[in-house]
């Protein structure tokens, strides 16, 4: 349709830190996205991962992706086994993934140190990405 933009949901983030990029992050994955940029923000800031600790670290997916019209509780078959359990117990739709499946998008992040400005670089093994430096 002339004059419209295409339709994507790729939605990189930056978060700073006194005014200055600190981390940078994204990822592609559908309706997987916000929730995998919360769960990388949140390992790397809250628990203090490296981004590549961040990205490899077992990952969820609530709702559709790639187009299926599966509205159910993706978990990567890393996750305890018990915490699985207990979700299906309570009543969520669970279905156990693959490790590592690309189902649940590819993720990188880049974390830059306010002090020295070394960066550290995180690629998702779900996918063919890499993390390089200079």
């Amino acid at each position: 349709m002339p004059h419209k933009r295409t339709f994507h949901t790729l939605n990189p983030a930056l978060l700073t830190e006194n005014g200055k990029p600190y981390i940078l992050y994204g990822t592609m994955g559908g309706e997987g996205q916000p929730q995998t940029q919360a769960a990388i923000i949140t390992r790397m800031v809250d628990f203090n991962m490296t981004p590549q600790e961040a990205i490899d670290a077992p990952r969820w997916l609530y709702g559709r992706t790639w187009g299926k019209a599966s509205n159910n509780l993706k978990l990567e078959n890393r996750i305890p086994k018990n915490v699985i359990e207990e979700l299906a117990a309570r009543g969520h739709p669970v279905e156990v993934v693959d490790a590592y499946t690309d189902t649940m998008g590819h993720a990188g992040a880049i974390k830059i140190d306010p002090k020295t400005g070394v960066m550290q670089g995180g690629t998702d093994p779900r996918g063919d990405g890499l993390a390089a430096g200079y």
